[in-house]
């Protein structure tokens, strides 16, 4: 018989390491529709800490991971802050073989709050194959033009 242990504990995989992320700074290039010099997008997409990426501007940005050869790719975790104001956020995460046609993932809402709910942590299972394109688009706030668009950290395997 064969058998495996397997983690019951559906909202936090455990099945991969920190050392098992992809290097997305050797193996992509990234686009941003906006950049603060202050927060660039490498913060919060290399392996270490960093303060994460604000957009420059105001209002809906996009965040765009193209990589230099299509792989799988089989977790998708991304982390997002926010201590200073109450917002509602949603953001849209994208992927695209080399064909070019995109496909959504998912397409969520999130309200921070600074008096409770301060961050947003999504860990994604997935299994895309031939990807070549991952896109992150992000409304701060769904009251037009009133917030910067932020991302804490995103790590993909």
């Amino acid at each position: 018989m064969r058998k495996t242990v397997i983690n019951s504990d559906p909202i936090n995989p455990r099945w991969h390491s920190q050392g098992e992320w992809l290097d997305l700074e050797e193996i992509a290039r990234v686009e941003v529709t906006s950049e603060d010099p202050d927060f660039p997008i490498e913060d919060a997409l290399s392996a270490g800490e960093g303060s994460g990426w604000r957009a420059a501007e105001k209002g809906e940005q996009i965040i765009r991971i193209v990589l230099d050869n299509a792989r799988t790719l089989r977790r998708i975790r991304l982390e997002f802050s926010e201590t200073g104001i109450e917002r509602t956020q949603e953001f849209t995460l994208r992927w695209s073989d080399a064909a070019g046609t995109f496909r959504e993932i998912v397409r969520q809402q999130w309200t921070f709050s600074p008096q409770g709910s301060t961050s947003e942590v999504e860990d994604y299972q997935v299994q895309l194959k031939n990807l070549s394109v991952l896109e992150l688009t992000l409304k701060p706030d769904l009251t037009p033009d009133s917030a910067f668009a932020t991302l804490a950290r995103c790590r993909v395997a």
